[in-house]
């Protein structure tokens, strides 16, 4: 069997790089073992322009909404299903000063397009904890991953691009001008299995500085019209039933919920929140993030036809259509990956 590319993960990675690699009319093979974790399933699925305590515009914000404001419809409406929420966060001032700072940034034009409007009082006060005001955001949402991930299964399934397998990559075979790997053959094969990669011999020696974080699923009866995001997110998905989230943990890997991170999100939420709620149940996985924040993409040192498309972290959303595209570019234009993401930052590691 012959296609352009075979990929291995169907996460946020794979789904997104396969649709886009796809619409420039290149024939893909996606490798995933349902059985194995994924922490795309679970994710919060948010994009937030404006993130950090320090609340300032997320790293290359610009060219990522608009480029995913764009590409996620088109997306919903190929996959026949909606899973793209937009909806305003609001995030409360914790103090004048910070309200003060927010007022004068609201006109900055690298932030007025990113702002819908500032509150200079409690605007969700039967809601939240915002005795001094707070900032209602726009270009802000949340992607339902679990749907959008169910509804991509569908889709290569039915294309017969996708294979419910575990990758063996002892059975990967690297030739001059092509890759084989079980009686498939492929231009390149390109790496999207998040955090699994440091166990794997091509690219397990990428910087990744694995996460593991937690959710609560909880249910009220409080109408949420918006997202609140102070401590933690609080994200409505209908139904009275909201995701809050998240804890970030590098130390222990597993994907076992646990009580210290259940207790953590609780007293974050107790000191946003005055409606009442209860818990619903806890998930947690493991998110391939790096150590400067920023994505590993491009071909590996030695061997050319390998390629890695990992490292998204906890901003997997905002950051994957962009990237997606201009790695689609590289292989089928020869235009450049940024440097900002490029793995050959990382060669002398290899």
């Amino acid at each position: 069997m012959l296609v352009d590319y075979i990929l291995v993960g169907h996460g946020l990675a794979g789904s997104i790089l396969a649709n886009h690699l796809m619409n420039a009319g290149c024939s893909v093979m996606v490798f995933d073992d349902p059985t194995l974790s994924n922490s795309s399933k679970i994710a919060g699925g948010l994009y937030n322009p404006v993130t950090g305590r320090k609340m300032v515009k997320t790293w290359n914000a610009d060219n990522l909404f608009s480029y995913l404001t764009d590409y996620y419809p088109k997306l919903e409406k190929q996959l026949g299903t909606d899973f793209l929420h937009d909806i305003p966060i609001y995030r409360p001032f914790i103090s004048p000063e910070e309200l003060n700072e927010w007022m004068g940034k609201s006109a900055d034009i690298d932030y007025s397009s990113y702002v819908k409007q500032v509150h200079n009082s409690s605007a969700y006060g039967n809601q939240v904890s915002d005795d001094h005001g707070g900032i209602l955001l726009n270009q802000s949402g949340f992607v339902d991953t679990a749907k959008m991930l169910f509804a991509s299964t569908v889709f290569l399934t039915e294309s017969r691009s996708l294979k419910n397998e575990y990758f063996d990559s002892s059975d990967l075979k690297l030739k001059a001008d092509y890759v084989e790997y079980q009686g498939i053959k492929g231009k390149s094969i390109i790496f999207c299995n998040g955090h699994k990669s440091l166990g794997q011999q091509y690219f397990g020696w990428i910087p990744l500085r694995p996460v593991k974080g937690e959710l609560l699923m909880i249910k009220t009866q409080e109408d949420l019209r918006v997202i609140h995001n102070r401590g933690v997110f609080i994200i409505p998905l209908g139904n009275g039933i909201c995701k809050v989230g998240s804890t970030y943990d590098h130390q222990n890997l597993d994907e076992n919920p646990t009580i210290e991170a259940k207790n953590q999100l609780v007293n974050k939420l107790n000191e946003l929140v005055k409606f009442p709620y209860e818990i619903e149940y806890q998930l947690a996985g493991v998110r391939p993030a790096t150590m400067d924040r920023k994505p590993i993409i491009g071909h590996h040192p030695e061997f050319k036809s390998l390629i890695a498309f990992n490292g998204f972290g906890t901003k997997g959303v905002s950051l994957i259509p962009y990237y997606a595209q201009q790695l689609v570019e590289n292989l089928t234009e020869a235009r450049s990956i940024d440097n900002e993401v490029n793995i050959e930052r990382y060669f002398s590691l290899y």
